[in-house]
């Protein structure tokens, strides 16, 4: 099982970025989808949201009306669209595959991309 996320950087406040997270070595279209974000010093917090079944999504508070995570079942890929970064954004995120059964049937993580928001 793997996940790799990619399009992290360093972005001025008010800017966009895509990030990215391609899964393979399990039935990706079964899984619920998850962004997860920790920046140094705090815990670790659910960002957004896909579901397997229906698509519906849902988002932190912070990033309501900003961020949007979408999925395409045929590149086994999930993104998540930030904009209007603001610094508070920075942290590094993760995406995380869970089984909508329960974590005992699935509950994968990828290693994180470094996302800095900065003038």
């Amino acid at each position: 099982v793997q996940l790799v996320e990619s399009g992290g950087g360093l972005v001025q406040p008010g800017g966009s970025l895509r990030l990215s997270c391609a899964a393979s070595g399990f039935t990706f279209s079964s899984y619920d989808m998850n962004w997860y974000r920790q920046a140094p010093g705090k815990q670790r917090e659910l960002v957004a949201g896909i579901r397997s079944v229906g698509g519906s999504t849902n988002y932190a508070d912070s990033v309501k009306g900003r961020f949007t995570i979408s999925r395409d079942n045929a590149k086994n890929t999930v993104y998540l669209q930030m904009n209007n970064l603001k610094v508070e954004d920075t942290a590094v995120y993760s995406c995380n595959a869970y089984h909508p059964w329960g974590s005992g049937w699935g509950n994968y993580w990828g290693q994180g991309t470094q996302v800095t928001v900065s003038s």
